[in-house]
């Protein structure tokens, strides 16, 4: 009898440990700001967040620009202060405590003058989040810079920067009578990836699911990671 209640007393503290360790993605450090926080602080403002890394752009010149997301909200950091060796570091899912300042640009919320630390942590890649039912509404701001999907697009035009492959893509859209711009950011996909690819490879009159982040430029402008032609 000892024996059981034993053996049961240790599975309780083992029940218990692994409760206690749960994984929490929302979890922040002292003196981070939550995303509403965040999203409260005025233009200029230093800010102190912390996020996982869902893509990079390319690296350069101790730079890069980076799309962060938790489960309350997304942030975009451009050109944020980074070695070559760090850079490599920052592969999706990694978590990072970010110092800048909230700025604005065309419409684009962002981080700028930014530095960074990795955080220890289990890894979290987001969902794409389908905002289709709010394209032309106030409500599609309010998920600006996350990794979203858009169903059921019609492409109206297909344009390279330029004029020919190797820059961004220009993608027009449209649904339920209203146009929107797209892009194919080649910092972020270039033009080895099958995305750049199969984007320059679509039609007017083409319908498409495309999966991106939703950057902003005078208006929604989506920088595009993957497209289903139907």
């Amino acid at each position: 009898m000892k024996k059981i209640i034993a053996v049961l007393m240790l599975l309780c503290m083992v029940v218990s440990l692994v409760a206690c360790n749960k994984f929490d993605p929302a979890a922040k450090s002292e003196g981070v700001m939550t995303y509403a926080e965040y999203d409260a602080a005025a233009m200029d403002a230093e800010v102190v967040i912390e996020a996982y890394v869902q893509a990079t752009q390319s690296w350069w010149d101790n730079k890069i620009t980076a799309y962060l997301q938790d489960p309350d909200g997304a942030y975009f950091c451009y050109e944020m202060a980074c070695s070559e060796a760090d850079a490599a570091k920052l592969t999706a899912g990694t978590k990072i405590k970010v110092k800048g300042y909230k700025g604005e640009w065309a419409g684009e919320v962002e981080i700028m003058n930014a530095t960074f630390e990795f955080v220890e942590s289990e890894k979290w890649v987001a969902e794409a989040t389908d905002v289709t039912a709010f394209l032309g509404k106030d409500e599609l701001i309010k998920h600006q810079n996350k990794f979203v999907t858009f169903k059921g697009l019609t492409v109206v035009s297909v344009e390279y920067k330029n004029g020919e492959p190797g820059d961004d893509i220009y993608v027009t859209v449209s649904k339920d009578g209203a146009e929107y711009s797209f892009c194919v950011e080649r910092y972020l996909t270039d033009p080895d990836t099958a995305v750049y690819k199969a984007v320059g490879e679509l039609k007017a009159g083409d319908t498409v699911d495309i999966d991106g982040f939703l950057y902003w430029y005078e208006g929604v402008n989506t920088h595009i990671t993957n497209v289903v032609k139907k």
